[in-house]
């Protein structure tokens, strides 16, 4: 008997030295930094801020139809977002989108009639984001609220401004390069003049995401 509970109480031990080792998840939180949580990555901290630039030698497009080219677009442009919740993988972590600029001395137009892009800014911020397991990223606007694009172009005739608004952005998240990409996201025209196209199609590519200079990955 006692040679029995002895085997039975270092079974015990060496049970609880290896939970104690052995993080509850293989995968880690949805979104980790420098790694994947199977491979050692580390939480992503509720708090902590994400930022993105654009991927290296893309373009943030504006185009009036799903499959053409005409409209407006930018080489430079950065989203920035605060973590919200970062639950156990898999799940559905979250974050308030509180940036999303475009520098206008790097857009251009090739709309006829129009000289140039004075400006694009993204109002009603900020928005609420979710991305789930499976890298699916959802941003949505406060309640009652809209996302919505205002896009400042230079004409002869002046500056016209065209409004643009949708009721969510889907996006999808690859771990490959961290990225954030956004491929023909519509948004219709609210207001303007016949100088803005009646629907405006949003793609991008942001890459890398980093927390602190840090690539994160979803899980």
């Amino acid at each position: 008997m006692r040679k029995r509970s002895l085997l039975a109480l270092g079974g015990t031990a060496a049970a609880l030295a290896l939970a104690w080792a052995t993080p509850a998840s293989a995968a880690g939180t949805v979104l980790t930094t420098g790694n994947t949580g199977a491979n050692g990555g580390a939480a992503v901290a509720v708090g902590d801020t994400l930022t993105a630039p654009l991927s290296t030698g893309s373009a943030a497009t504006f185009y009036s139809s799903a499959t053409g080219t005409s409209g407006v677009k930018c080489t430079g442009s950065q989203f920035t977002a605060k973590v919200t919740g970062n639950p156990a993988a898999p799940g559905t972590a979250t974050e308030s989108v509180t940036g999303h600029t475009f520098d206008s001395s790097t857009c251009t137009s090739n709309v006829t009639g129009v000289l140039g892009v004075n400006g694009i800014t993204i109002n009603n911020l900020p928005y609420s984001a979710s991305i789930t397991s499976a890298g699916t990223l959802t941003v949505s606007p406060p309640s009652g609220s809209t996302i919505q694009a205002t896009v400042q172009l230079r004409t002869l005739l002046g500056t016209v401004t065209c409004v643009y608004q949708a009721p969510s952005l889907t996006g999808k998240a690859d771990n490959g390069d961290s990225s954030i990409t956004f491929t023909n996201q519509q948004f219709t025209k609210t207001s303007g003049s016949s100088l803005c196209f009646a629907n405006g199609y949003f793609t991008a590519k942001y890459a890398p995401v980093t927390d602190g200079g840090v690539r994160v990955y979803v899980n």
